[in-house]
């Protein structure tokens, strides 16, 4: 009798667990409709771990009508990441230009792990999110290698700053979006020819009008590469990962092209060490191509440094 107990106590968690994927997995697609059921598109790894778990319970206690149907939901989240591994272009003939991007966290005191990350990665081109005048302060050691500077510390967590070793051009601090918050423009002069980057830092998606601003920052932001004179290199945590209906908007409109693909899955924030998803992003028009795109280690932050190394056709 305990036995058979068992058996449909194991069944219903069984039950329940699939119908939770299966809920998320079907609200993920549905982001255009209500800002709660977009929060779902982001977990698709998760999912598809998730289901993992469930089909090996399913087959070790011979539930067959079970596994097939978390065997759909794995094919089905799957076939959203799978196509990140790819697509990887070839290797750079010559020396490629390099850029960084790292949310630093406003409230990160690890300054040392900063200076020493971009000591490491030595890039060319360098934006930093949530910077602070206290921030500021603590990255004057970067002014000696990067004379080119554009920044707009405060006192929130929407600070920014572009640093480069190359001369930056028509350099501006500007407002994209109705959030108020700052994003910079400037077209960088790259030995291989010249680049318009757009560093930005939307507001993260927590409620309506929060989604809705964010939202609007990422279609004005596609605007705002069609505007440029150059081959567009967009930077920035997007507070969006690449399965969410607004980021795919956003590269159909702009014509950008994702830098993580080719590359696989690589999750910047670093929420817990489940949660982890691809919320900073490289975007960069056909004309440029990206070679390498490597994940940065921890400095503090809640966010993990994304390093590319590019060249421009």
């Amino acid at each position: 009798m305990k036995k058979a107990q068992s058996k449909v106590s194991l069944s219903g968690i069984m039950d329940v667990f699939t119908a939770g994927i299966a809920a998320a997995t079907l609200f993920g697609f549905l982001g255009n409709l209500h800002w709660v059921f977009d929060l779902f598109a982001h977990f698709r790894v998760q999912y598809f771990q998730l289901c993992l778990v469930l089909i090996a319970i399913a087959l070790w206690k011979r539930m067959n009508k079970r596994a097939l149907i978390i065997l759909a939901l794995i094919a089905v989240n799957y076939s959203l990441v799978l196509p990140l591994y790819f697509g990887k272009p070839e290797p750079a003939t010559g020396k490629p230009a390099r850029a960084m991007l790292m949310n630093i966290l406003s409230s990160n005191g690890n300054s040392a792990e900063v200076l020493k990350a971009v000591e490491s990665a030595d890039p060319d081109l360098l934006l930093l999110l949530e910077v602070t005048p206290q921030w500021e302060d603590k990255l004057t050691p970067l002014n000696e290698n990067y004379p080119y500077r554009i920044a707009d510390p405060r006192t929130d967590n929407f600070g920014i700053m572009m640093l480069s070793k190359i001369p930056l051009e028509h350099g501006k601090v500007l407002q994209i979006g109705p959030a108020g918050v700052p994003s910079i423009t400037a077209e960088a002069h790259f030995p291989q020819g010249v680049v318009s980057v757009i560093g930005t830092h939307p507001v993260p998606p927590i409620g309506k009008e929060h989604s809705d601003s964010r939202n609007a920052q990422l279609a004005e932001l596609a605007e705002q590469v069609s505007g440029q004179k150059y081959p567009v290199l967009l930077m920035g945590d997007l507070n969006t990962t690449s399965w969410s209906a607004q980021f795919k908007k956003l590269l159909k409109e702009s014509g950008l092209k994702n830098s993580m693909k080719g590359f696989g899955f690589q999750p910047t924030w670093r929420g817990n060490a489940f949660l982890k998803i691809p919320l900073d992003h490289v975007l960069h028009a056909p004309e440029i191509t990206v070679h390498n795109r490597v994940i940065g280690g921890n400095v503090g932050s809640d966010h993990l440094p994304v390093i590319v190394d590019f060249s421009i056709r």
